[in-house]
């Protein structure tokens, strides 16, 4: 969007992945001694793959000489198994070797085998792929910078430096099998993505930005006065676990604050077998806050992604402008849709209604694709100077107006199926349309097939502004559990997500047809809520440089609301109230984050234990830490100092105690416990007071919890939500509670 000023509040790191639609990943065939082995196959049947090997020698700062004999000794070490130290060099794309002690290679599977048989190897990984998570496809990072990754040196001078950007593709390239082409190796965006996430975060204030005039205004990042350094690690049609590795590890070189990372997995993978997680650890451990999106599977149960307890994972909810185009329909209804499209129909006339299914050609009468507007399954015929009505699925929505236009379609009408229900996108169609909801469209549906000659106007797109309620959970947005460990509750927060204005890419106009230019768009996504909450991350860190990440991610999550606009709970759809599973702690509120009154604390030795706790031997630790780390001989993942509460299993009888421990970083005060205890849970905490005589100054509290009596329902478990809050005259500190009974 704008070129940040060179007064240096913090830095941030952008790595941001492509394109939602990617191949299935393909498991290897064997576990050799506890190593699991994961790998991509590319066009020359050769395989991808990430090997893990022990701690570097030297300390925090190396040398270049340091450097250098750390891949020396990755490709002696690869020499021995493939037949020459020439061989290794050709097979090695990536040696990682400043924080994170590996090398990617293209190997046989028999080498690969061999060499995790090594003592010496921690372990040996798939060069996985993973998708953005936005609703909007083929989208790339952006800018450019020679593909030159700067010496961390460049950081807070004011040489221009203000947005380093990289290319990081070997291992994409290894993963096909072959180079990419010379145009598309550069770290420019094609698409669109990047440019948005990236000026989302960060970015000064911009007047006058708009999508088509709509919504005009000053855009700004999250944090304006920030320096950014962007990695473009994924490439058409996707991105590789080799790639996102060395972002990694490059962005913690060059000493970056924040990562947001608008990517994930949508089966995601236990901690030791991914390297998101991975390299997300070393870089909290390093002190970097780590922001990821929780994904766009919602709103299904259980779908979110990005678990890892050490991340702070986001989901996707309304603000309170839309983007708004009415149907008219001939008998005098009136239905309020979303779009942003660029052109409306002539007034004071309206026009012939159709559905994609009256419009099927002959060969297509029985097609199910038809009733999409899927391209070749309609009759021009039949379709042009009418209104189009196509169902959303299958294709994408702006593709569908493309299809309809093409057609000779005067106007296009998107209605929701049953499942999307209410939620509606304002997209940038090519020709006169509107998004409408599923109760809308079944009226409408109804309206064509019992009218003779069915008509309606589709009015011209106008920016609506107080709309209420809002926030609303985005339907897209990622639910929990948290399926890799019920114990923590994923989402943790919420942050605006749909119709998003920030820069886009000049390179390519999202609807394509015309190759019309726009600097600004409106996209949805939890990619998009994702650098909202890394914006403020960057803000807490300038404001208090020396908290920690779970500092920082204790005072976003504990700060929250659970209220909307018109004071009632935030929905997860307008007939339904939200749950943690929906949005976590709540919306984020930046202000209150500043000054949360306590924290919960975490450093990275608390995270090794909570990996002890998962049953992690020590070769598996020393994927994250890379040095030996020897376990406590007692852990409970119950007393994990994590800023909510989530019991996954309580029975009739059964009381379950935790314990938390917060850390004053207010004036001295006494705080007071507030609880709103789960319907048939009795809850106690025990001190209900504390009194904190300084900044800095620790407690322990223990939460007990009870079920009163058996529950009586059809299903296994039943789902249970609450909360605890200290509260003192100033701050409310509030932690959801959630707890799973067993219902026999």
């Amino acid at each position: 969007m704008a070129r940040p000023i060179s007064h240096v509040l913090f830095s941030l790191v952008l790595c941001i992945l492509l394109q939602d639609h990617i191949q299935a990943l393909r498991q290897a065939n064997s576990i050799v001694q506890q190593f699991l082995v994961f790998s991509i196959e590319n066009d020359f049947k050769l395989l991808s793959y990430i090997v893990y090997l022990g701690s570097h020698s030297f300390g925090p700062n190396p040398s270049l000489v340091d450097l250098e004999s750390v891949t020396d000794s990755h490709h002696d070490f690869l020499g021995s198994y493939v037949g020459s130290i020439e061989k290794a060099k050709e097979a090695i794309f990536y040696s990682y070797n400043r924080y994170i002690n590996g090398f990617a290679a293209v190997l046989e599977e028999d080498e690969a085998a061999n060499i995790a048989k090594h003592p010496s190897v921690i372990s040996v990984f798939l060069n996985k792929r993973h998708k953005l998570h936005t609703t909007h496809s083929w989208n790339f990072l952006g800018l450019e910078r020679n593909g030159a990754f700067p010496p961390q040196s460049l950081w807070g001078k004011t040489k221009g430096e203000d947005v380093i950007i990289g290319n990081i593709d070997t291992g994409y390239e290894s993963s096909i099998g072959k180079k990419l082409n010379a145009s598309m190796v550069s770290a420019r965006d094609y698409g669109g993505h990047g440019s948005h996430t990236l000026s989302t975060a960060g970015g000064n204030a911009v007047p006058g930005a708009n999508v088509f005039g709509f919504g005009n205004g000053t855009a700004s990042g999250g944090s304006p006065k920030a320096r950014v350094a962007a990695y473009k690690a994924c490439w058409p049609p996707g991105c590789t676990d080799a790639d996102i590795v060395a972002a990694f590890e490059a962005a913690i070189s060059d000493g970056v604050d924040v990562i947001t990372m608008s990517v994930g997995s949508e089966n995601p993978p236990e901690f030791f077998e991914s390297g998101i997680s991975i390299g997300s650890f070393h870089a909290v451990s390093h002190g970097i806050t780590f922001v990821a999106s929780g994904g766009n599977g919602g709103p299904i149960q259980g779908s979110v992604s990005n678990n890892e307890p050490w991340t702070l994972t986001v989901g996707a909810s309304t603000i309170d402008r839309d983007f708004v185009s009415n149907v008219i329909l001939g008998n005098g209804k009136i239905f309020e849709g979303a779009s942003l499209s660029r052109s409306g129909l002539p007034s004071n006339k309206k026009y012939p209604l159709i559905t994609s299914e009256q419009a099927l050609t002959t060969s297509e009468s029985s097609s199910v694709n038809a009733f999409f507007c899927t391209n070749g399954t309609l009759d021009a015929r039949k379709v042009k100077g009418k209104i189009l009505v196509c169902l959303r699925g299958v294709n994408g929505r702006v593709e569908k107006g493309v299809v309809a236009a093409s057609l000779g379609a005067v106007g296009m009408i998107l209605a929701n199926r049953g499942a999307l229900g209410d939620e509606i996108m304002s997209d940038p169609h090519v020709l006169p349309a509107t998004h409408v909801n599923f109760e809308t469209g079944k009226y409408i549906f109804s309206y064509i097939n019992r009218t003779k000659s069915p008509v309606a106007y589709i009015s011209r797109v106008r920016t609506k502004l107080g709309t209420k309620p809002a926030p609303v959970m985005a339907a897209f947005s990622s639910r929990g559990p948290n399926l890799l460990d019920p114990a923590i509750l994923k989402p943790d927060i919420t942050a605006p997500g749909v119709n998003i204005i920030a820069a886009y890419t000049e390179a390519l106009d999202p609807t394509k047809p015309d190759q019309t230019i726009t600097p600004y768009i409106a996209l949805s996504g939890t990619s998009m809520s994702c650098p909202h909450v890394a914006g403020v991350v960057g803000l807490l860190k300038a404001l208090h440089p020396n908290w920690s990440p779970a500092a920082i991610k204790s005072a976003i999550i504990t700060s929250a609301t659970t209220k909307d606009n018109s004071g009632r709970r935030i929905r997860a759809s307008p007939l339904k109230e939200s749950t943690p599973y929906d949005l976590g702690a709540g919306h984020i509120r930046p202000n209150p984050a500043a000054y949360p009154g306590l924290i919960y604390d975490l450093n990275t030795t608390d995270y090794l234990n909570y990996l002890c706790g998962r049953g992690y031997d020590s070769s598996r630790l020393m994927l994250f830490y890379g040095k030996p780390f020897t376990c406590p001989k007692s852990f409970s993942l119950a007393d994990f100092n994590y800023p909510t509460i989530t019991i996954p299993r309580i029975e009739y009888g059964q009381s379950v105690t935790v314990s938390r421990t917060v850390t004053n970083v207010g004036s001295p005060s006494v705080y007071r416990v507030r609880i709103e205890a789960p319907p048939n849970v009795t809850v106690s905490v025990d001190p209900a007071k504390l009194k904190f005589k300084e900044k800095g100054e620790k407690k322990v509290f223990r939460v007990s919890l009870t079920l009163k009596s058996k529950t009586e329902n059809t299903t296994d478990f039943v789902y249970e939500y609450g909360s605890l809050t200290w509260t003192n005259h100033k701050n409310r500190v509030r932690s959801p509670i959630v707890v799973v009974l067993n219902s026999f």
